[in-house]
């Protein structure tokens, strides 16, 4: 009997939403050839990373076993899919193979970094097949936020496995393709070990909605205001919104300003890959300043509250010589991500003080989700009909509530989160064993771990502050001088009501007095001793344990 075997590992997407990582594997354990599906970001909030730019999947794994990686399949170009392609690319060096509008999103990327834009193959659509180590490989698209998404046919000696990717069952999604049932029930007809499958919506139990049901309640809104400037944000990648936004506006009366790098580059992307037609003519800013403000529409990035994008800037006063006034109108055409809201809110409530009316989506006449809902997810199941059912994209909750649904409809299923690495080989999913994943911060030009201590040293000094201790002694190791202390984020005065400095050096220079030549003569526990006391100190003063670095500097 062969002890070859398919193998499936999440490092990154599996418990959490965003950071997709996944590899599938076939061969001898440990020395199955790999394919990795994905290679995404997630990003920072000042609570758990600040300062970090970018956080990615930890690739450890993966990078000692880069001789056996035989391509890199990149399902659709969202940020969290795509993202991390030029992080990684030295570091595993393995072809990526994607379709057209994914590859030149993944090549700008590359290409900023210094990389060739060739390390990207283009893949045609199914029924075009890349033949990678033991695998074949498929792009069977799907219809989701983006244009041109695929779900993945992967094809091994121990079956074809459906990686689904992201999508939703959306017949008129207005850019890219269609979801056809028929060429799905094709490529499944000869049976399917495993469905690979997005669990996002899960938990939403009505069937979702086609992007051509907000067409008319968006043009509906922009042609009820006459008055002053219509602004909108969505996501840049969802480029069918853009484009049914852009539309509306022109058919009001409008003309379109496009404001944000992110919103441009898909535009262009998507034109120059053929996925975008029609889409209405746009004038510039330094334009748009001569058109009378009722003929005006702008569309925006920064749905997301990011600090930096258009929406944060119009909403702060400026950007690109536009402003917003009174009687200004302002739409949110998005879902605000988990985790997102404080950003968003503070928007919404800097554009109210300007005036500006703000209409966000609670009322669901504006924005369709990407992902699929419960009963979506229950009929591709069904066109599908695989052995196994393995739920990913989602948070933990999320897969927990997809295998039930899986297992109530008499399918194997296994709840595989980050680092499980799961045998498919057999009739039923079995944990082959754990590997140790995690996440990799970006954080300005280099990339730490996140067992560094880099960003827990950051979090720790924004939570209790730093103090800074200097001390210099002379040739026979005694102090020269009193120790002197600076302080960072830490109020002026303490519980004493003396100044906090002062209180330091002073509890400083009587431990000194006292110490004997063991302990001044020994750097370290000199250090941990002087450590200590400001650390004691500034708790009895303050209320909080500041983080203290100690400078000792010997004469001799």
């Amino acid at each position: 009997m062969s002890s070859e075997r398919l193998i499936y590992l999440p490092l990154g997407g599996a418990g959490e939403i965003g950071m997709n990582a996944y590899v599938y594997g076939y061969g001898e354990p440990e020395q199955e050839r790999l394919i990795v599906v994905d290679l995404g970001v997630t990003f920072p909030d000042m609570d758990s990373s600040p300062g970090v730019d970018l956080i990615l999947p930890d690739i450890t794994w993966l990078v000692e076993r880069k001789e056996r990686i035989d391509g890199i399949f990149i399902t659709h170009a969202h940020e969290d899919h795509v993202g991390a392609i030029s992080h990684t690319y030295d570091e595993l060096g393995a072809p990526i193979f994607a379709r057209p509008f994914t590859a030149n999103i993944a090549r700008r990327k590359l290409e900023e970094r210094g990389y060739p834009e060739d390390a990207v193959t283009i893949s045609d659509a199914w029924p075009e097949i890349v033949t990678v180590g033991p695998f074949n490989v498929g792009f069977l698209p799907i219809s989701h936020s983006i244009p041109e998404s695929a779900a993945l046919v992967i094809d091994s000696p121990q079956g074809r496995v459906i990686h689904s990717g992201d999508f939703k069952l959306d017949e008129t999604p207005l850019v890219g393709e269609p979801f056809d049932p028929n060429l799905w029930v094709e490529v499944c007809k000869n049976g399917v070990k495993a469905l690979v499958c997005d669990s996002t919506n899960i938990f939403a139990l009505s069937p979702g909605r086609s992007e051509a049901t907000v067409g008319p309640e968006i043009e509906k809104l922009v042609r009820s205001h006459s008055d002053g400037i219509v602004v909108a944000t969505t996501f840049a990648s969802n480029v069918a919104r853009v484009k049914t936004l852009a539309e509306a506006g022109v058919r009001a009366g409008r003309s379109i300003v496009l404001l944000g790098r992110a919103m441009r580059r898909m535009i262009e992307a998507s034109i120059e890959t053929g996925v975008l037609k029609d889409f209405p003519s746009v004038i510039s800013p330094e334009d748009a300043r001569q058109v009378p403000r009722e003929n005006l529409m702008l569309l925006v990035t920064g749905s997301q509250g990011e600090r930096r994008a258009a929406s944060a800037q119009l909403a702060n006063g400026k950007y690109m010589g536009m402003e917003l006034k009174e009687g200004d109108l302002f739409l949110f055409s998005s879902k605000t991500i988990p985790g997102n809201e404080r950003g968003v809110i503070r928007i919404m409530n800097q554009l109210s003080e300007k005036g500006v009316d703000v209409v966000d989506d609670s009322s669901g006449h504006y924005h369709v989700s990407g992902h699929a809902n419960r009963p979506d997810i229950e009929l591709l199941q069904d066109i599908v009909n695989p052995q196994i059912v393995v739920p990913m994209h989602g948070e933990h909750r999320h897969l927990r509530e997809h295998v039930k649904l899986s297992k109530k409809k008499g399918r194997s299923a296994v709840l595989a989160i980050n680092g499980m690495m799961i045998d498919l080989s057999g009739n039923a999913p079995k944990v082959a064993e754990y590997i140790e994943t995690g996440r990799t911060y970006l954080d300005g030009s280099v990339q730490v771990g996140a067992l560094d201590g880099v960003v827990r040293d950051r979090i720790r000094m924004s939570l209790n502050g730093h103090v800074l201790v200097t001390l210099i002694l002379d040739e026979q190791d005694e102090p020269l001088g009193e120790p002197w202390c600076e302080t960072k984020g830490l109020a002026e005065r303490g519980n004493s009501n003396a100044v906090l400095v002062e209180v330091f050096e002073e509890d400083l220079s009587q431990f000194l007095g006292r110490a004997d030549a063991k302990t001044l003569q020994d750097d370290d526990v000199l250090e941990e001793a002087l450590r200590r006391i400001v650390r004691k100190a500034g708790k009895d003063e303050i209320g909080k344990k500041p983080e203290v670095t100690v400078v000792i500097s010997r004469m001799h």
